[in-house]
């Protein structure tokens, strides 16, 4: 049975939070909760986290979800009953009364919500369960109303691109049909029809993604919200796996001794590591940029595609219009816009393109 809320707005970000492991079945059951509550439609956001053992950690994905521009972040332990870890464990590691007036003064309210507990509908389910070992055929009343959820909530998703294509169509016109899912996808993440006019997509850079995740690259990204934003199981069904340098022990000791930023260290061992044939997806770190394109002017390294797309006041313009000036397939964002949510946004565009659908 669904919910039915009303809401002034739909400018709310869940986040489900799970114990963590390190079997990957339990990573994807928490992904598959928040898939089908963001079918439904009634949150702009949902996103996982984990306490311990995998991430993003809680205050990783409440960091990417303000940056989404959300007015409100609930967030929901994914446990059975209350005990030590929905009561102070991760209360304590949200920093609830450090973090509510931090966030209250961007405009964001924080909430932190109760954990499963002994509830109807999970006791149906261990019905259903029972009845299915004991080899009986179980029909559930959900089943009825499925149809009607997938509908509405293609529905709102119709209603949104509708509004995007109104809003920046003359934009759109301009640009080859490969380039616009990108771009409709980067405007439909941010809420934000300028960034129609700051994306820079370099003319192969769609095909030349697209071909690399279908020919199973590696992906490497500066930081771990980039990562964190990015479908797994998905980027599998091709054969690759991402990486993210930043927290790697070598890394750190390679910026102590030379020098560097953690994110140049973190850029420069993942070219050591081998970044022929990769895509490249820089959401945060300048630096890590401009490491980058002094690799690929030296002839060290040669990424089948780079996204740029570093947000700041320091260096973040000066570095794409350096990665600009390459020959390497790119997107990047104009000035000192972007963030980590928009090259994951970029990303996940060529993903779908890859994966034979269309976005919107």
């Amino acid at each position: 049975m669904g919910l039915t809320l009303k809401m002034f707005d739909n400018n709310i970000g869940l986040i489900l939070i799970g114990h963590g492991s390190k079997l990957p079945h339990n990573r994807e059951n928490l992904e598959n909760l928040a898939a089908i509550i963001r079918s439904n439609g009634k949150f702009k956001i949902v996103d996982i986290a984990f306490m311990v053992r995998d991430t993003p950690t809680v205050n990783e994905a409440v960091d990417m979800v303000v940056g989404r521009g959300v007015s409100k972040i609930v967030l929901i332990p994914a446990f059975l009953a209350a005990g030590v870890h929905t009561t102070e464990d991760i209360p304590g590691l949200i920093g609830v009364k450090e973090r509510e007036p931090q966030l209250k003064a961007k405009g964001v309210e924080l909430l932190y919500g109760e954990p499963i507990g002994s509830d109807g509908r999970i006791a149906d389910i261990l019905e259903e369960k029972a009845f299915k070992a004991l080899g009986h055929e179980v029909k559930r009343d959900s089943e009825i109303l499925d149809a009607y959820s997938v509908s509405a909530s293609g529905k709102i998703v119709d209603k949104s691109m509708m509004l995007i294509r109104q809003a920046i169509g003359d934009d759109l016109a301009k640009l080859p049909e490969d380039k616009i899912s990108i771009v409709e996808r980067v405007v439909h993440t941010t809420a934000d029809p300028e960034f129609a006019k700051l994306l820079t997509i370099s003319d192969d850079a769609v095909k030349a993604g697209v071909a690399a995740i279908k020919a199973g690259a590696k992906v490497v990204t500066d930081v771990k919200m980039v990562k964190a934003g990015i479908n797994d199981a998905r980027l599998k069904k091709f054969g690759s796996s991402i990486y993210t340098y930043m927290n790697d022990e070598r890394a750190m000791t390679l910026a102590k001794q030379e020098g560097l930023t953690r994110s140049a260290a973190a850029m420069r061992l993942a070219i050591k590591d081998g970044l022929d044939g990769a895509i490249i997806l820089i959401g945060n770190a300048p630096t890590a940029a401009f490491e980058l394109v002094e690799h690929i002017e030296a002839g060290k390294v040669k990424p089948a595609l780079i996204v740029a797309v570093p947000v700041g006041f320091v260096g973040a313009a000066e570095s794409k219009e350096a990665v600009e000036k390459l020959s390497i397939p790119h997107v990047i964002t104009r000035g000192r816009r972007g963030g980590s949510t928009i090259a994951v946004a970029i990303f996940n565009a060529l993903l779908t393109l890859a994966e034979g659908k269309l976005y919107g």
